[in-house]
């Protein structure tokens, strides 16, 4: 009875998305991976020593472990970390069809997605994986993206707590001649994306990772606060808190330890590391082992917004991690366990205060869960939020916090000062808003 009352114009969006969701499904049947847990020293290739974690070609990434220090929540600690001293590349191709634009991304599978296959960029690779280090097939369209030629060139971080100093290439390059195109690759319309970005864990986090290089700006804006008060405080941050790291032995990094295959917490918080034995039939290489980051199942990562005469602004806080450069922007909130963040002492009781006072269900204006990227994280999930407050928060804020509008996130982002998890949330919230 619903379809009867749709109009002409969304009978026809409604038959789109239907078609959509027959590719994405016969994509499930043709391509076809299998993975079995397998015990971390017995990974072909990997070295398993004292010191470190390694591919045997010393290609890829490797697993140390690190000490850090810093007076940031007063938080000193041990944990092991991934170094991919390798800049990535992700990139979407977009071409003009009947005057409206197309992007092409493929329907990739990756070991740790939660359902196997999530729609990735046109090209994601490591510089391992397109120098093909693991003697495998040469990646698809890849000539694209080694040209000059760009709408969006933006280098970015990666996750902080996870990754040491990694950073990809994010690309958006036109083009006007015609592809031939593999099965696994489609052209989709704008207005395709945003309704499938409204769809749990199917576009994965390097594609939202490219448009979040790519949001239009608002025309007008009033400011609560003005760049110069915003770069003020973000050099006060920086001067005030520090964080260092210096490189251990994996043996040595306190309350971890390799026990029945798996590199954990004692206290079975963070995340671990787990092996994985690797069959596809659509990959570069047919069969592979590899460790993977095994997070917890749900995170979490929330904006507090309030509009400001006219002008949404976004509640942001100055954050160091060990893996990052110095502090960066991120969200109002972000944690890891989603059912344990009260005990979670990274979180600081003020922040706690706001999440419980403020996220609430009822009060969403954005609710979505999305995965961690597959290649390297297993089944990760991260709970995505946004919820207005107008003037229900003080004005008095602690001094790690701040208002920022759309456009000075934006230009944020240009100065690779916003880390991984707000950017994707904030890409996510303005996805309609994107070139």
């Amino acid at each position: 009875m619903e379809n009867l009352l749709l109009t002409p114009q969304k009978c026809k969006l409604y038959n789109k998305m239907k078609h959509l969701k027959k590719w994405i499904s016969d994509q499930k049947k043709i391509g076809k991976i299998y993975i079995k847990k397998k015990k971390l020293e017995n990974l072909k290739n990997l070295v398993v020593s004292d010191k470190e974690i390694y591919h045997k070609t010393r290609k890829f990434f490797q697993i140390i472990g690190i000490r850090v220090l810093s007076n940031f929540n007063k938080k000193t600690w041990d944990q092991p970390i991934m170094v991919q001293n390798e800049n990535g590349i992700l990139g979407i191709i977009r071409r003009k069809f009947n005057n409206d634009y197309k992007y092409l991304l493929q329907a990739k599978l990756e070991p740790g997605n939660i359902n196997h296959l999530q729609l990735s960029p046109t090209v994601q690779a490591t510089e391992s994986n397109y120098k093909r280090v693991h003697g495998g097939k040469k990646t698809r369209f890849l000539e694209f993206f080694l040209k000059k030629n760009f709408i969006i060139k933006s280098k970015q971080s990666e996750q902080g707590l996870r990754y040491l100093n990694k950073f990809n290439t994010n690309y958006l390059v036109e083009i006007k001649k015609k592809l031939k195109l593999p099965k696994n690759f489609k052209w989709f319309s704008k207005r395709e994306l945003n309704y499938l970005i409204k769809q749990k864990n199917l576009i994965n986090m390097d594609t939202i990772s490219v448009f979040s290089c790519a949001i239009k700006k608002n025309k007008n804006e009033k400011l609560i606060n003005n760049n110069e008060k915003i770069r003020k405080w973000f050099h006060q941050q920086n001067k005030k808190f520090k964080i260092t790291y210096k490189r251990i032995n994996i043996k040595d990094i306190k309350d971890w330890k390799i026990k029945n295959n798996i590199f954990s917490n004692f206290k079975k918080r963070h995340f671990s590391i787990i092996g994985l034995n690797i069959k596809s039939n659509c990959r570069e290489v047919k069969e592979w082992d590899q460790p993977i980051i095994a997070g917890k199942k749900l995170g979490f990562a929330g904006f507090i917004t309030k509009n400001h005469n006219g002008t949404i602004h976004y509640l942001c806080r100055f954050i160091l991690k060990p893996g990052l450069k110095g502090g960066k922007i991120s969200c109002s909130a972000n944690f890891s366990d989603i059912k344990d963040f009260k005990n979670n002492l990274n979180i600081p009781s003020y922040e706690k205060k706001i999440i419980k006072y403020f996220f609430k269900k009822n009060k969403y204006v954005y609710n979505n869960t999305h995965s961690d990227e597959g290649g390297r994280f297993y089944q990760t999930q991260i709970k995505r939020v946004v919820v207005n407050v107008d003037n229900k928060l003080s004005k008095k804020l602690n001094t790690k916090f701040i208002w920022i509008s759309h456009n000075q996130f934006l230009s944020l982002i240009q100065q690779r000062m916003v880390d991984i998890e707000a950017r994707l949330l904030f890409t996510c919230f303005n996805f309609d808003k994107t070139l």
